[in-house]
């Protein structure tokens, strides 16, 4: 029979297709990943691989086996904390994650109130890529994420946090900065940047350029918001962000300056998501109903939703 930890091995593969990085994910050696990876074939007695020098492939049967062992680790997570029940409600550590535009910004304001009403309760936060955190949330390597929405999975439970509004930043000396509000028509002929299109706010990006007239640069694409800044203050170009990110890192600063859209703002919807049919989904909705009051309360700039 196959172990846990081939299994964990196997579904790395899947995700990074590739030996090294799996290891590294695993916390283990190539040549210890790859000698469980055979070791596991040889006791199902079929080739789950196809490898080469650039990495590997799933079989077809290697591609089945992947999502039956994501259902398995999911299960044997679940019996993790089942078994850690009694203890406090939001007394033990969630795994969340989120994504590099959201994480940074919405949960600063959260977790000192959480951490003073449940004192036992953490978070080990993993920033990644949308797709890569909703994989890991299916096998169970995450519990939660904050993450923007829709999802559209049956597999995952999602209820919306709050609306946040997009912004348009550019440099002090453009001539849209005497401008109180960005109209339409008014960002005809400019260059929009905008995060690579592993980021879901590229989608929102590029339809509001295409809304107002203005052109999104294809031949470059930032890694982080913090990045289009910089190229924004060197008149790269404009770029649309995030009202928290804007708060927190482009109003307390002199190098570029934010204005918002006339109404309707594009906005985008933020969320938690989690594991259909998990054991800790009480305390995931109680988690949910405190993050909109402490919200409400302390951040302005969204309308929350729950």
């Amino acid at each position: 029979m196959p172990t846990l930890r081939q299994l964990r091995y196997l579904v790395a593969i899947a995700d990074t297709l590739h030996f090294r990085r799996a290891a590294e994910r695993c916390g283990v050696t190539q040549p210890t990943l790859s000698a469980q990876l055979k070791d596991l074939e040889l006791r199902l007695g079929t080739r789950l691989l196809d490898r080469s020098r650039s990495g590997a492939a799933l079989t077809p049967a290697g591609r089945e086996i992947v999502e039956r062992s994501r259902k398995v680790l999911g299960e044997i997570e679940e019996i993790r904390f089942v078994a850690q029940s009694g203890q406090d409600v939001l007394g033990s550590a969630i795994r969340v994650g989120v994504v590099q535009s959201t994480g940074s910004y919405l949960l600063p304001h959260v977790i000192p109130s959480l951490h003073e009403a449940y004192p036992k309760l953490g978070f080990y936060i993993h920033e990644g890529l949308p797709d890569q955190l909703l994989r890991d949330l299916q096998d169970s390597t995450l519990d939660l994420l904050f993450f923007p929405l829709p999802v559209r999975s049956a597999e995952f439970e999602t209820l919306s946090l709050c609306r946040e509004t997009i912004g348009l930043v550019m440099p002090w000396d453009h001539p849209l900065a005497a401008e109180t509000v960005i109209g339409p028509g008014m960002l005809r002929g400019e260059t929009i940047l905008s995060l690579s299109a592993a980021h879901r706010l590229q989608e929102l990006v590029q339809a509001v350029a295409r809304d107002h007239g203005a052109t999104l640069l294809k031949n470059y694409e930032g890694t982080s918001l913090d990045t289009l800044r910089q190229m924004v203050a060197m008149g790269m170009g404009l770029s649309l962000m995030p009202a928290l990110y804007i708060r927190s890192e482009v109003e307390p600063q002199d190098i570029v300056v934010a204005r918002r859209f006339r109404s309707p703002e594009p906005t985008r919807t933020i969320g938690m998501v989690w594991r259909r049919g998990t054991s800790r989904q009480d305390e995931f909705l109680l988690l949910f109903r405190l993050i909109c009051r402490i919200l409400k309360e302390r951040v302005p700039e969204l309308t929350v939703l729950g």
